[in-house]
């Protein structure tokens, strides 16, 4: 297998490889990583369905990927999905199982970045519901469309660090709301759900992971002013400057999407499965400040995870209904 890095791209991971007759989920195809890993799916065979809270603006920006689907055979569509409402996620979830089509992949691509405070429909922190509790209930949901041997692909980020989980207070009941801690613990969030997702499915060899695609100038910074942007760039910079690190810089939407399409079809699946990965490997534990590489420890927390896939069901009330398993 080629060695791939942080500057490969989804061309390079998916060269010469034929998707065809693959069917794959994609959340959040409106805009950025999205676009583009449905893009280079396509563009190698695979149906994808990607969803958009916004269908209108997916359908305007997604041009370019269904001309990659017409010219390679495979297929693209959209269904609209707003992470944030439960209803939503239910309706999205409940028609796909009617219509009974298997998954071979499941990318939960789409997210929210430091919003001003805010609560979804259902009275969740946006960040948390949004990056977290939408998917969690998408995932488990459509669970039993998942193919044996398949992958599911979160997408993390480096954030991650900025925060553990407080199980204590997951939606922001009790402590004053700062944005970037609240990005910080739903980011870790993601990685404690795949976690416990592999360890609940991998007896029927689906395997989980997270996924870091780097620093990508996308939609997703869009509630930070230009200053803003540029004060955490400086701050980045100095960061690995003082700790000797390699810069931190930005990459192509095709580079940041490689880890995900890497994970979700190229990689090991023994390799990857429960495990926080960027550049096209397995991340190496962070210990210290600094944003520059590598997964903090409590990301990892199995027994958090645990904890948190137990709130979370009771959160989005759907305890007796999400079922795996494992659910020891």
């Amino acid at each position: 297998m080629p060695d791939f890095n942080a500057n490969s791209t989804t061309n390079d991971v998916l060269a010469g490889l034929s998707l065809a007759g693959r069917r794959i989920l994609v959340t959040g195809v409106s805009s950025g990583l999205g676009v583009e890993t449905a893009r280079a799916l396509v563009a190698h065979g695979a149906d994808v369905i990607g969803t958009a809270r916004d269908v209108d603006k997916a359908e305007r920006a997604t041009i370019g990927v269904r001309d990659a689907a017409e010219a390679s055979g495979g297929r693209f569509d959209i269904i609209e999905l707003d992470l944030a409402s439960v209803a939503s996620v239910n309706a999205a979830s409940g028609s796909l199982l009617n219509k009974g089509q298997p998954f071979h992949a499941v990318i939960a691509n789409a997210g929210v970045m430091v919003p001003p405070e805010s609560r979804t429909p259902d009275g969740f922190e946006t960040q948390f519901g949004t990056n977290h509790l939408g998917h969690f209930l998408l995932v488990t949901s459509i669970a039993p469309l998942i193919t044996d041997g398949g992958r599911v692909v979160v997408l993390s980020s480096a954030g991650h660090r900025l925060s553990d989980i407080d199980l204590a207070d997951l939606n922001y009941e009790e402590g004053r709301y700062d944005p970037w801690i609240a990005y910080g613990r739903s980011k870790t969030a993601n990685v404690l759900f795949a976690v416990e997702f592999d360890r609940r499915y991998r007896s029927r060899d689906i395997r989980a992971c997270a996924v870091m695609p780097g620093l990508i100038n996308t939609d997703l910074g869009r509630h930070m002013t230009p200053d803003q942007q540029q004060a955490i760039m400086a701050d980045i910079q100095r960061q690995a400057e003082l700790s000797k690190a390699p810069s931190f810089g930005f990459k192509t939407l095709r580079q940041g999407a490689a880890t995900t399409v890497w994970a979700a079809i190229v990689a090991d699946g023994n390799v990857i499965g429960g495990q926080y990965c960027e550049d096209c490997a397995v991340a190496s534990i962070a210990y210290g400040d600094g944003f520059n590489g590598g997964v903090r420890p409590y990301a990892l927390d199995q027994k958090n995870a645990h904890l948190l896939w137990d709130a979370s069901a009771r959160m989005v009330g759907q305890l007796s209904s999400i079922q795996s398993p494992h659910d020891d």
